[in-house]
């Protein structure tokens, strides 16, 4: 298992359930989880209020785009991974070089990416 101590991940997911073993996973992996924010104003909110090390990001929030964070998080230069249903061809050109996960994906396969992206 990857571990994730003292890093600071920001979890945008919609899906309560998902949301819930994301949390479980990191929280496993040591992280320390900033949400989960279930829609971009939610998401939004948190980060103008943190500063994650890390972020993962549900590309389809309840038919709205989470691209907004994507694009401050881009600004910041914080690295995120992209878990979608709808595979890379749903990534804004802006963001085609972020690391995706189709869902459904294993914990361990979403934290191992997250630990690439904070080495």
């Amino acid at each position: 298992m990857t571990r994730l101590t003292g890093r600071r991940v920001l979890v945008v997911e919609d899906e309560a359930l998902v949301a819930m073993l994301v949390e479980d996973a990191l929280l496993d992996a040591g992280a320390a989880v900033l949400g989960p924010a279930a829609t971009v104003s939610e998401a939004l909110q948190l980060l103008d209020q943190e500063s994650p090390d890390v972020a993962v990001l549900d590309l389809n929030l309840a038919g709205e785009t989470s691209t907004p964070v994507a694009d401050v998080l881009a600004k910041r230069g914080v690295p995120f991974v992209v878990a979608t249903g709808y595979g890379a061809e749903g990534l804004p050109a802006s963001h085609s070089h972020v690391p995706v996960l189709a869902k459904p994906y294993d914990p361990d396969d979403l934290t191992a990416a997250l630990g690439r992206l904070c080495n």
